[in-house]
């Protein structure tokens, strides 16, 4: 009788998935689910300093929302700055990929030095890109100037057309190499045999790229889109750190005008409303972006 009340409930053996499932379970709920919750709470209140307290406001900040002309404009340069990094990152890293798909000496390490990238913080590569792209002392604008597309007196940073390019330029240097990866790994996971099929048949290199390589790394290309192109929505640290916003607002993303609407006018709510609005943009975009590609969540 002892030894059956001492058992021990089979849900707590090592082969039950439940005592695995927990920590992740509970980390989720508080990293995840709490402030997921919390923060559309949070959009129907506002912190009122008068009072020093959180008051409801109902539908007001949604209201503000759908007619804040500073948020259509950050949401044009979020779209805008997505658009033209990922495309950018996607030819250039599969460019690359492809010269370095290869078992020959030395093309194992330059894959390993493409790694060293990644593993920089986005603020430190924001700050080198900052001294680079300075207008008196940074290499970005003297190499312009001795080629001649940059007259003495041009900045970059500093210039409403040309600011938000030098954002991109250090987002396609620092992430680049993270697509180059994904797709060097789908390029040695394709089958050889059509690839040498077409070589006897006299295929072109052109002509196997098109018609079989694209084809066969549909779906590899359309996860290195799904991932970089939900990271670079709701990117910061780079405009932060790079531009705050400027000048004007010509590099204002959502995610610094949520940052800016919270902690520095002390609008909790209507940053709440801000992230909810971005986050509603995410999910509709990637899942009509994986229906359209029949990928399997």
């Amino acid at each position: 009788m002892s030894s059956g009340l001492l058992r021990t409930p089979r849900v707590m053996i090592s082969d039950h998935p439940l005592p695995w499932l927990l920590p992740l379970l509970a980390i989720l709920l508080v990293l995840a689910v709490y402030p997921f919750f919390y923060n559309i709470w949070l959009s129907f209140h506002e912190f009122v300093p008068r009072s020093r307290g959180i008051e409801p406001v109902g539908w007001e900040n949604w209201q503000i929302l759908f007619n804040d002309p500073r948020l259509w404009n950050a949401l044009w340069v979020t779209l805008f700055y997505t658009a033209v990094c990922l495309s950018i990152q996607l030819v250039l890293g599969m460019g690359i990929a492809l010269l370095i798909d290869s078992d020959e000496p030395g093309y194992a390490f330059i894959r390993g030095v493409l790694t060293l990238t990644l593993v920089i913080p986005p603020a430190i590569t924001a700050m080198m890109f900052l001294l680079m792209e300075d207008a008196q002392f940074g290499m970005v604008p003297y190499a312009l100037r001795v080629i001649g597309l940059f007259a003495s007196n041009q900045t970059i940073l500093a210039s409403p057309q040309l600011a938000i390019w030098g954002v991109i330029l250090a987002d396609v240097w620092q992430w680049t190499p993270f697509m180059v990866l994904i797709f060097v790994a789908g390029l040695r996971s394709l089958p050889r045999d059509p690839f040498e099929s077409a070589m006897i048949d006299g295929a072109s290199s052109w002509q196997m790229f098109t018609r079989l390589t694209l084809p066969m790394m549909g779906k590899v290309i359309a996860i290195a889109v799904l991932i970089r192109g939900i990271d670079l929505f709701r990117m910061f640290d780079y405009v932060y750190v790079m531009t705050s916003g400027g000048p004007g607002t010509a590099t204002y993303t959502l995610s610094l005008y949520a940052w800016q609407q919270t902690f520095s006018f002390i609008k909790w709510g209507y940053g709440a409303t801000i992230s909810l609005f971005s986050l509603f943009i995410i999910l509709v975009v990637a899942n009509l972006f994986v229906i359209s590609t029949r990928l399997r969540w």
